[in-house]
């Protein structure tokens, strides 16, 4: 398959994952002392528009690349 199937895929599966789980989770170490370990989790928006378009670029790249190699 050329390139800019496995591109479209890519971007099918990220855009279903980041829809699905309505956005994405941080984790980031505040505090490290010795055996006590304090981190914060930081959960980021994505507006389900976002995941659209990369589903429907995924989509398009996808139909490309399976018509350029016919």
């Amino acid at each position: 398959m050329r390139a800019a199937v496995w591109v479209g895929i890519a971007l099918i599966v990220a855009g279903v994952a980041v829809y699905l789980r309505g956005g994405i989770t941080r984790k980031e170490e505040v505090v490290d002392v010795g055996p006590l370990t304090i981190s914060k989790s930081e959960r980021q928006e994505i507006p389900p528009w976002i995941a659209g378009l990369a589903v429907g670029a995924g989509v398009l790249l996808v139909a490309a690349g399976m018509r350029s190699k016919a």
